[in-house]
């Protein structure tokens, strides 16, 4: 269990912004604790039976997708956003060694499964944007993730892995050509409401970007012409080019009735050829 169990995380029954009480890393003394929990042999790391999993895996007859924590995202866990940003200025050095270390962990734990498994599609887990900007500048993503990103691609790339996605909500536009030059080629969900068009950053990256997502859920729950319109405006475009999988462009939430997902459903189901 990690450290991330002090946050008090209330139970849910539905998608919801978890809420934190206290973070684990809150000075070096902290960090130094923290590290102790990352030793990639510690006992139980790994099921009795990985092996005949990675076995069974390797004649599976669908896709298999990885998904990992980005250094941003971890290192949020585990210090907090705000004190995160604040370290990225009062402490860099403190910053890269976290960065760096998750960067080694997950390098570690990659070379325990890619060397059994051939994986199709990574999600690398990186919420980084607001509404309307990124939530750190691009000298910030150079200096702290950067190196990160390149040693996971480079990993992934040798292990024949096609699909290198980032899940990020918010406004994704200045992030996309930093994704690009380090390797990534898909991003996902692409939300309309923080200022996202799907359809223009295609003519604008091409095949240098997949996307995943990208149908507005407001349109969604309007439901019947408004939602249709909007499915209309996404998906065609896109399918058509490939290198698309249409979906919510997030968590589907609540103000989405039954039958207006069936729906629109439906509507998806007929444009990508699973009815006729």
């Amino acid at each position: 269990m990690y450290a991330e169990s002090l946050a008090c995380i209330r139970e849910a029954k539905d998608f919801v912004t978890r809420k934190w009480h206290k973070f684990p890393v809150e000075d070096h003394k902290d960090w130094e604790d923290m590290q102790k929990r990352y030793d990639v042999d510690t006992p139980g790391r790994f099921p009795e039976d990985f092996f005949q999993r990675c076995k069974e895996l390797n004649y599976r007859d669908y896709p298999l997708i990885l998904s990992i924590n980005g250094p941003f995202w971890q290192l949020r866990e585990w210090c907090g956003f705000e004190k995160l940003c604040m370290l990225m200025i009062d402490d860099p050095d403190f910053v890269k060694e976290m960065a760096n270390f998750w960067g080694d962990f997950v390098y570690k734990m990659l070379d325990r499964v890619l060397a059994y498994v051939t994986i199709d599609k990574v999600t690398i887990a990186e919420d980084m944007a607001y509404k309307g900007h990124s939530m750190i500048s691009p000298k910030m993503i150079y200096e702290y993730l950067v190196p990160v990103y390149d040693k996971w691609i480079s990993k992934f790339r040798d292990n024949g892995c096609q699909i290198i996605s980032v899940d990020s909500d918010g406004y994704i536009a200045e992030l996309i050509p930093i994704w690009i030059e380090v390797g990534i080629n898909c991003t996902e969900p692409v939300e309309v409401a923080a200022g996202n068009d799907i359809v223009q950053y295609r003519k604008t990256y091409g095949r240098k970007m997949a996307f995943m997502g990208g149908i507005d859920k407001r349109a969604i729950a309007k439901g019947g012409k408004v939602m249709e319109e909007e499915v209309m405006r996404v998906v065609p475009p896109l399918l058509e080019e490939g290198g698309y999988v249409p979906g919510c462009d997030h968590g589907v939430p609540p103000d989405i009735s039954w039958p207006d997902y069936i729906e629109y459903a439906k509507l998806l189901a007929k444009l990508t050829g699973w009815l006729k």
